[in-house]
């Protein structure tokens, strides 16, 4: 089945427009799912909207949203007031600049999305917008109103098609100085830092998504299999404790482990006729007798 997609609309860049479809490009609708079920009788439990001063059950048509002012204190907003705030979207995925995708800082980055062209005679526009942006290594910034917000979206080359990622706002994005403030500025030099980099070395690759597994989805799914099959469920088992090392220690049995002869690994023995004859000239002599 084609994916459905998630919007319509039209990708504006200065006169030239194009119809395009925005499909999610991520999605957790293949994991495991897990319902919350009744132990004695293993019926699945639903959940309900309780009063919290009067215990009683909220039905749907008297549910509202409402803003806290004060302990237990709330306002209303009925559904009308937020809809008379809630921007208009003229279906247009408007792009407001070209930037450097280097210069875009990845705590900004929100949900992936594909773009793609939602009608077959806009696939040579299309085409000329895709191939005009990998040509000048170049991402959109655009902006559009999407799921009922006003959304800024980055804009970039991806295969035959274009991937849009939606971004925070800025409020969004914490600080680095309210988690790293705390952390103090240390200077690393010496063996440490070459063992670092050794260690780095050789542990570089290109990055390949095909090889990263969900071992918690896999494990997941063998437990439901052995249950549904009735069979017995392994005990878990515990990895051996191991004894602390320094620092400096284990990056030196990393370096080892990657390929780096120890610093202080013993001198190999020599062997061979050049070994046997030296070592024949060091023994010690008898005295004649």
């Amino acid at each position: 089945m084609p994916p459905r997609a998630s919007w319509k609309g039209f990708l504006k860049i200065a006169e030239v427009t194009c119809p395009v479809a925005l499909y999610a490009a991520a999605s957790t609708t293949d994991r495991v799912a897990l319902h919350t079920i009744n132990r004695p009788t293993g019926n699945r439990i639903r959940r309900q909207f309780v009063d919290a001063g009067t215990g009683e059950t909220v039905e749907r048509d008297d549910q509202v949203k409402g803003y806290e002012v004060g302990k237990d204190e709330y306002i209303s907003v009925e559904p009308d007031e937020i809809a008379a705030v809630i921007p208009h979207g003229d279906k247009t995925l408007t792009v407001s600049a070209f930037i450097d995708l280097a210069g875009v800082d990845d705590l900004y980055l929100d949900k992936p999305y594909c773009l793609a062209p939602s009608d077959r005679s806009a696939d040579e526009t299309f085409a000329l917008v895709r191939e005009g942006m990998r040509a000048a290594k170049a991402a959109a910034v655009a902006q559009a109103v999407l799921f009922r917000r006003v959304r800024t979206l980055l804009i970039r080359p991806f295969d035959n098609g274009l991937a849009a990622t939606t971004l925070n706002f800025d409020y969004e994005v914490r600080p680095a100085e309210q988690v790293f403030s705390a952390v103090p500025a240390k200077k690393i030099t010496g063996e440490m830092l070459d063992l670092a980099i050794h260690i780095i070395k050789t542990k570089q690759g290109a990055f390949d998504p095909h090889a990263f597994h969900d071992r918690y989805e896999g494990a997941l799914t063998e437990l439901v299999k052995l249950k549904v099959a009735g069979k017995p469920i392994p005990k878990p088992t515990t990895a051996p404790s191991e004894a602390p090392v320094t620092l400096i220690q284990a990056l030196r049995d990393s370096a080892v482990a990657g390929g780096r002869p120890s610093a202080k690994s013993p001198a190999k023995k020599r062997t061979g006729r050049r070994g046997a004859a030296k070592a024949k000239a060091a023994a010690p002599r008898r005295k004649a007798g």
